[in-house]
């Protein structure tokens, strides 16, 4: 085992300077020395990068790569991975660095839910050694459940998404100088926001020929289902599972029919009960792939009498299933709000007025402050924007709260004042 670790930890080295080259995230690691820290995502979002991002920070802190340890459980060297193989390759780190034992250590241990009862071994270090521990994850239940439970409030999470429109920004060059007011501007920023409708926000693929990424887009679908849900949950019925998934990412944005699904599915030939459709979805949320937004009511008999929305990870996976963008704009840009809101942590839901116009958000921010956004991707189209602003107004009326109206326009002013005042 002690080999191994030499092994794993020299091409680590080797191939640091070159990993950290990146674009550098808006997700970071709090500060909280006495908390595990743990990066929760879906899988090529960059949870791997915000990890490495750290150990950049370390090494100015002119912390030695000596007291540093790397693991990536993706490694085939490392399959299957148990408690036991975990345990002693913690402790070969200590013994090729025996004067560790009396100095502070940092464990980023990356896609740790590969681990077999990890989180024993993860909190005897956590206990016994003067380390700082960070965790990567590509499922939910690593939040909701492993880390809930058996960490006992010793970690912190942190959400990791794709790149968001800034970062986007940022990871194409796109570097102006000038005033907003300006024409050009504008007309770049906008076509930039088509871009990234279009493209989407994973890192791999961001300088990407359309011809490729679209491939890889599905690829990582597929390595979800596979490696995240199929393998995990013993799926038997997927050949539905995979006609759910396609079903959904085509329609995004969309309010989702279990009932209809269902009756479709068996009119093609594919059983399957509303139950089971229902456990795919919750698969599909805890690998951070698919988002249902509930109805926001008070009455819990209505939430659950009405149909979910359904938004997905990235607006390129979206794109990737999909054979016209124009027609899909407005779910797409929509999507992306969403995305937004999801960063901030808000809670989101939609709703509907007494009269059942829809406003696409109803969100509720960390401090429970709660208002409303209806998203507008074409404002010009006058029927359309009376019909979005009469939603809205009626459900400010209605809730007593403010709402906002956000356009490709006003989305793309605000990123620019975000990105102006990040560089200050």
């Amino acid at each position: 085992m002690q080999a191994l670790v030499q092994t794993l930890l020299a091409e680590w080295h080797s191939g640091l300077a070159r990993l950290i080259e990146s674009v550098p995230r808006e997700g970071r690691f709090p500060t909280l020395p006495q908390k595990i820290k743990v990066a929760i995502g879906m899988r090529r979002v960059g949870k791997t990068y915000v990890m490495l991002q750290q150990i950049q920070y370390l090494l100015q802190q002119q912390i030695p790569l000596s007291r540093i340890l790397y693991i990536n459980f993706e490694d085939d060297r490392l399959l299957p991975c148990t408690q036991e193989k975990l345990a002693q390759l913690l402790d070969a780190f200590y013994k090729i660095y025996p004067e560790n034992h009396d100095q502070r250590c940092y464990f980023f241990l990356d896609e740790i839910q590969n681990v077999a009862e990890w989180s024993l071994v993860v909190r005897r270090f956590y206990d016994s050694k003067n380390v700082d521990i960070y965790l990567t994850g590509s499922s939910a239940k690593l939040l909701s459940k492993d880390i809930a439970t058996a960490l006992r409030g010793r970690s912190i999470a942190t959400e990791i998404w794709p790149y968001s429109f800034n970062e986007y920004l940022r990871a194409r060059t796109i570097f102006l100088e000038g005033n907003l007011l300006s024409q050009k501007i504008q007309d770049v920023l906008m076509q930039q926001l088509k871009l990234y409708l279009f493209q989407g926000g994973f890192p791999e693929t961001t300088h990407m020929d359309d011809q490729y990424r679209r491939q890889v887009l599905q690829d990582y679908v597929e390595l979800v289902i596979l490696r995240d849900i199929i393998e995990r949950y013993a799926v038997k019925n997927i050949v539905l599972l995979r006609s759910l998934i396609k079903t959904v990412i085509k329609n995004i944005a969309s309010l989702f029919s279990i009932s209809k699904f269902v009756n479709d599915s068996k009119s093609q030939g594919l059983l399957g009960s509303r139950n089971i459709v229902y456990e795919y979805l919750d698969y599909f949320e805890d690998a951070y792939l698919i988002f249902p937004v509930p109805l926001f009511s008070e009455s819990l008999r209505r939430v659950q009498s009405n149909h979910k929305k359904m938004y997905v990870i990235d607006p390129g996976l979206a794109q990737a299933y999909l054979f016209s963008l124009n027609e899909n704009y407005g779910h797409l840009f929509e999507n992306i709000v969403f995305l937004d809101l999801k960063r901030q942590g808000c809670k989101i839901y939609y709703y509907l007025t007494k009269e059942r116009y829809e406003v696409d958000f109803l969100i509720e921010d960390k401090s429970g402050q709660r208002k409303l956004y209806q998203v507008c991707w074409d404002p010009s189209d006058k029927e359309t924007l009376v019909r979005e602003m009469r939603a809205l107004n009626l459900a400010k009326e209605e809730l007593h709260l403010e709402g906002e109206l956000i356009t490709p326009k006003n989305y793309i002013e605000q990123a620019w004042l975000k990105r102006n005042f990040s560089q200050e």
